[in-house]
Parts: structure tokens; C-alpha cells; sequence
């Protein structure tokens, strides 16, 4: 098997067809799997998926909702394919993008993982699809909305351009393509993180091995990225800063002064609780 696609739904029935849907519509020179696996959806979008795609899709029931990096995991265990794509439910893969990528990774042996350019539906570039390494200082200036000139302290890189290829510090689990064999030696994705923060880690993890990470900016997805309304969960609010304390704990603590280390996470709590605080006072559209 030359690739193996995995998909998480949770209660997206017409999102996770038609991201499926725009994989098949297309013709590809290798073979592939989609396994997609539910994490413990409470609505009826398992059985209709199961109905709809047939023995086509491999499906997977999660009996609890351990999150999204334990929901990729369940796949990865049973994937049988030389390379394997983590692909978002909520996106849609256009013509060539899997063909382009996979021939580069055919020919490019030291690359452990390759994104592409994501569009928002707006058609505007989604900037997770090609970010430095969150530190310290980099963080600073984007949570605070701080604009700096320094290519040093540029961590989404809008200094770089959007439709070409380059090496980069990491993708948006939206799209990462992988070779499984880097996956092998650095391990699967760390489940500590319930969603957020684990593509970041994962990437981490397979640059320090020493592979490759590529933003191939001329293909292209489509990920319809946000909720419908203004109003965030509290739950995903928690998380996404959860998923920064846990990220720093992991990968910086250790080489910083311990009262560095308590200023950084006196912040990520300040700056949760600010969040949650404001986000009361939104209304749902």
C-alpha cells in the first residue's frame, strides 16, 4: 500500500463525505486506503458514512471521544500504507495536490513530512499551513498582536511566499503528509494534547530526528476552518491553551530558567482566562 488517508469525524456527516468524495473524484498513479475513524460521535454521521462509502472507507468506532490526536492514533496503528496523510474532515483536497506530493516524497527520501498551501473558504491562506516553531519570544508578539519586521520573530512566515516550495518547522495537522517511516522512529502523535498543539509537537519531534519538513506551496487544499458561529466553546478555548502549556512543559521548560518558566505559564493562564472571560459576552450568530 502506497498511502494510507486518515480522517476523524465527530458528528460531521456532509463535511467527512465530501472531503472523502474529493479524493475519489480524482485518478491517482499509486494505490490507497481512507480509514476514517468516529470518535464516539453522539449523532447518526457513523452509520451514515458506513452506508453511503460502503466497504470503500475502513471505519473505525471510537468508544469514547479522547480527542483528536487519539482518534488519528487508532488509524495509525492499522495503516498499511508507505506513507500516511492526516487529513481534517473539514477540508477539501483539490485535483493533483496528492499526486504532486506524493511524487516529491517519492523523490525526496530525507523529507519525514510535507504540507500544502491550505486556503480558508474565503480563499485566503490559512497560515497554520507554514509556521516556525513556537518559542518564548515569537509567541509573545503574535498573542498580543505585536507586528515585528524581524524574519527571527515571524512565526506564521509571512515573509515567505505562498506558492512555492521550501523547508519549514511545521504544518497544520489539517494536511500532513508522512512517510511512516519517520513516523516509526518518532512515534505516533502524543495524546496528551486533546486537540491543538499536537501537529506542532509531531513536527517537533520529527525535525529534531533529523528529516524534513516541506511546505510544497503549489498544491492546494480547501479547509472551511472556523465555526458557524462567533462564540467559541469554552471547552476548545481551554484547550488551546492547555496545548501551549503542555507544548512549552514538553520542549522548552527544561532548558529555561524556572522563573522564566513560571512567568510563561502565569501568562498562558492569564491569557485563558482573559479569553474565556470575553468570549461570555459574545452572542452566537
Amino acid at each position: 500500500m502506497d498511502l494510507s488517508v486518515v480522517i476523524v469525524n465527530y458528528q460531521t456527516f456532509e463535511l467527512t463525505k465530501n472531503t472523502i468524495n474529493s479524493i475519489f473524484e480524482n485518478n491517482y498513479s499509486f494505490d490507497y486506503e481512507i480509514l476514517v475513524v468516529d470518535n464516539a460521535s453522539k449523532d447518526d454521521s457513523l452509520s451514515r458514512l458506513k452506508e453511503y462509502f460502503g466497504n470503500k472507507v475502513y471505519f473505525i468506532a471510537s468508544k469514547d471521544n479522547n480527542g483528536f490526536a487519539a482518534g488519528n492514533n487508532q488509524a495509525l496503528r492499522v495503516a498499511k500504507g508507505r506513507h500516511v496523510l492526516l487529513l481534517n474532515s473539514d477540508t477539501v483536497v483539490w485535483e493533483n495536490t496528492l499526486e504532486s506530493i506524493y511524487n516529491y516524497m517519492e523523490n525526496h527520501t530525507d523529507v519525514g513530512a510535507c504540507g500544502c498551501r491550505v486556503l480558508l473558504e474565503n480563499g485566503e491562506l490559512d497560515k497554520a499551513c507554514k509556521r516556525s516553531f513556537p518559542n518564548v519570544k515569537n509567541s509573545f508578539f503574535r498573542l498580543f498582536h505585536i507586528p515585528t519586521n524581524s524574519e527571527d520573530n515571524d512565526y506564521n512566515l509571512d515573509n515567505l511566499p505562498d506558492d512555492e516550495i521550501y523547508e519549514i518547522d511545521c504544518l497544520t495537522g489539517a494536511f500532513m503528509f508522512m512517510r511512516s517511516d519517520a513516523l516509526k522512529e518518532v512515534g505516533l502523535l502524543d495524546e496528551t494534547f486533546f486537540m491543538y498543539g499536537e501537529d506542532i509537537d509531531l513536527c517537533f519531534r520529527i525535525k529534531k530526528a533529523g528529516w524534513k519538513i516541506i511546505y510544497y506551496g503549489q498544491s492546494k487544499l480547501t479547509h472551511l476552518k472556523g465555526a458557524s458561529s462567533k462564540k467559541q466553546k469554552s471547552k476548545l478555548i481551554y484547550e488551546f491553551y492547555r496545548a501551549m502549556y503542555i507544548y512549552y512543559k514538553k520542549h522548552h521548560a527544561d532548558e529555561s530558567f524556572f522563573v522564566v518558566n513560571w512567568v510563561v505559564y502565569f501568562g498562558i493562564a492569564i491569557l485563558c482566562v482573559l479569553k474565556l472571560f470575553l468570549n461570555s459576552f459574545k452572542k452566537k450568530d
